[in-house]
């Protein structure tokens, strides 16, 4: 059994996406059975909680043991995990802060990517950290699959991405736009076949859905992505999550953290045509 408190008024789908991992891949299973006890009543809807509310969590051990990321590297600074597809970034904090009492959240992936994630274990390399990753200043790649043919081997995309927050959606433009933010978008193509492309990217800047979006407007969509793809070719391919994978980083410290320069980290994951 595994027990959460709740620190808000949300919905019990929404607090176990972000709170507890192991559950969050099961939440369907959990709810049909009444496997979910909210301040001590089974509850086999999702209701909404309050601040204060005790969930727990009645898992197998093989529900239980399932991971949701894998260890990278740990130093008395730093902390790199791989994180698996299908868990919220926010899930793997809660659960990385409970073995670390001083880890501090850097950065996220999205659900459904794969990949490695950066946290900090101390204020100061926290500091780093967040002024990295929001100048950019380190070499993050990621691998993908996308459906199509990319129209040149090597290419440094520029176009411009506008949010819409009510929708969770992002569109992307050629020319600017009232409200839209520049992007950069690197690619490298890697493997071609079966009507598929793997490419490596390259961010230049960092936006909200960045990599699905861009490639999605080039009419590369990335195989599995169910918000900005296509459905029909992702049904065809029988995935329904991106093959997307953040697969490595390098970084350029000046400061207590340049030891770490001369190492590359590099995701277990990736993408196969």
């Amino acid at each position: 059994m595994i027990q959460r408190i709740v620190d808000k008024q949300q919905s019990l789908k929404e607090f176990t996406d972000n709170a507890c991992a192991q559950a969050s891949f099961c939440f369907a299973y959990l709810l049909k059975n009444k496997e979910i006890k909210v301040n001590g009543k089974k509850t086999g809807e999702n209701i909404i909680l309050q601040a204060g509310d005790t969930v727990q969590y009645y898992l197998t051990q093989k529900q239980q043991e399932k991971p949701a990321f894998y260890p990278v590297y740990e130093d008395e600074h730093v902390l790199i995990i791989d994180k698996e597809s299908g868990v919220n970034s926010e899930a793997v904090f809660t659960a990385l802060a409970e073995k670390y009492e001083n880890c501090r959240f850097i950065h996220r992936l999205d659900r459904n990517t794969k990949g490695l994630m950066v946290f900090a274990l101390d204020e100061r390399s926290e500091q780093t950290l967040l002024n990295v990753f929001k100048h950019h200043s380190l070499e993050k790649k990621y691998h993908v699959l996308c459906f199509g043919t990319f129209p040149k081997e090597k290419e440094v995309l520029t176009a411009y991405l506008k949010k819409n927050a009510e929708k969770s959606l992002v569109y992307v433009y050629d020319t600017p736009v009232g409200g839209a933010e520049r992007i950069v978008t690197e690619y490298t193509v890697l493997q071609t076949g079966q009507g598929v492309s793997k490419a490596e990217i390259c961010l230049h800047t960092g936006k909200t859905h960045q990599i699905r979006a861009h490639l999605a407007h080039i009419g590369c969509p990335v195989v599995g992505d169910m918000k900005y793809g296509n459905a029909l070719q992702n049904k065809s391919r029988g995935v329904a999550r991106q093959c997307l994978v953040a697969k490595s980083l390098r970084f350029s410290f000046e400061n207590h953290l340049a030891y770490l320069n001369k190492k590359q980290f590099v995701s277990r994951f990736d993408v196969e045509i």
